[in-house]
Order: C-alpha cells, then sequence, then structure tokens
C-alpha cells in the first residue's frame, strides 16, 4: 500500500524532510504531497480532524498518523541513504522520543513561516 506524506511545503525545514524522505528515504512507494497548496486534501483531512497547522500526517489507505506519529512511523519504515535522514531516523523512529521533541519541530516552523510571512494555518489569516 502506498504511503503519502502530507507536509507544509511553506516551511523551509518540512519540504527538505520532505524531498530527502521521498528521493533518499529508501521508500520507493512514498508520495509526498505540499498539504498547503493542495487545498482540496488539507480541507478533506481536516474535515476527518487533522490540521495541517498541527503537524504533518502520514497516510495508509485509511490510516492516518499525525503530528509526532506520523514522524516516528516514517522513520521507523524509512531505509535511508542520506546521512541527515540517518540521523535523524535514529532520534525520531521512537515514538516517545519523537513526542517529546516535536514540539521543537513546531516551534522552528513557526518561527520559519514568520519570517516569511505566512500563517502557520493555512486556513486562517492569522496565526
Amino acid at each position: 500500500m502506498t504511503l503519502t506524506l502530507v507536509y507544509d511545503g511553506g516551511c523551509p525545514f518540512c519540504s527538505s524532510f520532505a524531498q530527502r524522505a521521498e528521493l533518499q528515504g529508501g521508500l520507493p512507494d512514498l508520495k509526498i504531497r505540499d498539504g498547503r497548496a493542495d487545498h482540496a486534501l488539507r480541507a478533506d483531512l481536516a474535515g476527518r480532524g487533522y490540521r495541517l497547522a498541527n503537524g504533518a500526517m502520514l497516510l495508509e489507505g485509511d490510516r492516518i498518523w499525525h503530528g509526532s506519529a506520523a514522524i516516528a512511523e516514517l522513520n521507523r519504515r524509512m531505509n535511508p541513504s542520506d546521512a541527515l535522514l540517518q540521523v535523524l531516523q535514529q532520534v525520531f523512529r521512537n515514538e516517545g522520543r519523537a513526542h517529546q521533541l516535536y514540539p521543537a519541530l513546531l516551534l522552528a516552523r513557526r518561527l520559519a513561516l514568520a519570517v516569511q510571512g505566512r500563517p502557520v494555518d493555512p486556513d486562517r489569516r492569522r496565526s
């Protein structure tokens, strides 16, 4: 079954991670989708209770992992050839550790978006 990573394409950190995961993560069926640009996908996920403003999502069939759970699941499945992904995999493959560290990733995302003048939540004018 295909895995789909939904990420915030407005965040340079998120974009870099998503591109590396797609190209060098060792998951040939991984698809990446920019949730900020894909309004229909974002609306569908929000209707099911998953907001891009609260973090990335990993989709597999009807299963949805969100935020730290998405990052942990993706890192457990990867077999990366990229050195940076190998380090990140060791840090974030453990769901407990990912849960503890994920707020720092969200803060970095918030700061990067603020510098660019973009809202954290693409569905709201102000974040």
